[in-house]
């Protein structure tokens, strides 16, 4: 697995989505019934018993620190996808900085591999979850929801939690199909036949259950839990473009049908629709194309070692989580690299839309060169973008 660190220029962020969709449904389509059902659907996981103090102001606004958690509960239908039984945990975690002049904005990826510290917390019963040394990152979903994630965020980085979103796999099948379906491109045929996950090659519109098959899988590539990682990370990006695209904003039944299967699937410290508006508000001149991805420095284990088939988090993380403190870039402008070319057909690119009425798997397109990229990329030149996305199971431009 090694390390995990890769950045990015053309990722949007689930929280972004979440609210920027919320603003066009509470302004396009929003009817105070409609509006009601969707604060009904909100799932509440409680507030933050925060570790570390908020900083004092230092003007109109401050930053904006949000754990998105992409949860893994499989009880529900075609959920378990992997044969496994409903471990409730968080599949995957994002922690977003957005800056005080809400400009700019990235996102920093916890495995959930990942060995940490748990401090003591609160389960949803009212029950104390007593601290842990070396437990894996994503167990602290499992035992005591997001609001123990949020803590466990806080020891790690030293960082106030501001807001959590939290979104299942349960709705997730029903947000795509709402939409028409995603296109994601494919480099290489997936078969595994141990979860019976079957994808062919080439770029297609996935709908249903190929989506869910295509976020879950993590057998595909070498980096295993990493690559799945980063294409979940791609298809969030696919799915933001196609939900802010013309051919959903501007068909209402779409719209509506969207944000009641996402309202389902959310649980969050933000009380009600109305709240999630506002942070949008406090967004709207966040550029998504600015937004960039790193995976938090890690390396794996060695054979042999009692932690073997876990990760460590690196020292070099301290710096990422100052920054993050200090409301400074990811990467300073003396340093970083430019963005890597953008192919033809990427999402965010027009080129890349889908008819609003498609409702079918587009057949493949042949090769996938020139097909949409995954996202996030890596900085580098041209070969290291290439071998990066092939060793996670993502097309890239040649």
């Amino acid at each position: 697995m090694g390390t995990g660190a890769s950045s990015g220029t053309r990722t949007v962020v689930l929280t972004v989505v979440v609210t920027m969709l919320f603003v066009a449904v509470a302004t396009g389509i929003g009817t105070w019934a409609f509006y009601d059902r969707l604060n009904r659907n909100l799932g509440s996981g409680g507030d933050i018993d925060h570790l570390v103090d908020e900083p004092a102001d230092t003007g109109p606004k401050r930053p904006l620190n949000i754990l998105i958690l992409g949860t893994d509960g499989r009880d529900c239908e075609g959920c378990s996808i992997d044969g496994e039984s409903g471990a409730g945990g968080s599949d995957s975690s994002i922690l977003l900085h957005v800056a005080a002049d809400r400009e700019s904005a990235y996102g920093i990826s916890i495995p959930r591999d990942a060995l940490v510290e748990r401090p003591e917390c609160t389960a949803p019963d009212g029950s104390t979850i007593p601290e842990a040394s070396a437990v894996m990152w994503n167990e602290a979903y499992s035992l005591g929801g997001p609001t123990c994630t949020a803590r466990q965020a806080e020891l790690l980085t030293g960082i106030p939690i501001d807001h959590y979103l939290a979104l299942d796999f349960a709705g997730f099948r029903g947000m795509v199909d709402a939409v028409g379906g995603v296109r994601i491109c494919i480099p290489e045929a997936i078969d595994d036949e141990e979860h019976n996950i079957f994808l062919p090659a080439g770029t297609r519109n996935l709908r249903g259950k190929q989506a869910l098959d295509y976020v879950r899988n993590r057998s595909s590539t070498p980096n295993a839990d990493l690559g799945r990682m980063r294409r979940q990370q791609y298809f969030l990006t696919a799915l933001a473009t196609k939900v802010l695209s013309a051919g959903t904003l501007a068909r209402p039944s779409r719209l509506a049908t969207f944000a009641t299967e996402l309202s389902r699937s959310i649980t969050t410290d933000i009380g009600s629709v109305a709240g999630l508006a506002d942070l949008a508000g406090e967004m709207r001149d966040l550029d998504p194309g600015s937004i960039e991805f790193e995976t938090v420095p890690n390396e794996a284990y060695p054979e042999g070692d009692p932690n073997w088939g876990r990760l460590r988090i690196l020292p070099e993380a301290d710096e990422i989580w100052q920054r993050m403190l200090e409301d400074r870039p990811l990467h300073d402008a003396t340093t970083s690299a430019d963005p890597s070319p953008t192919p033809t057909d990427a999402p965010g690119n027009p080129a890349s839309s889908i008819s609003p009425d498609e409702a079918v798997d587009e057949s493949p397109t042949g090769s996938p060169t020139g097909s949409p990229t995954g996202s996030p990329t890596t900085s580098g030149t041209l070969e290291d973008q290439q071998k990066d996305a092939a060793d996670n199971g993502l097309c890239s431009a040649r």
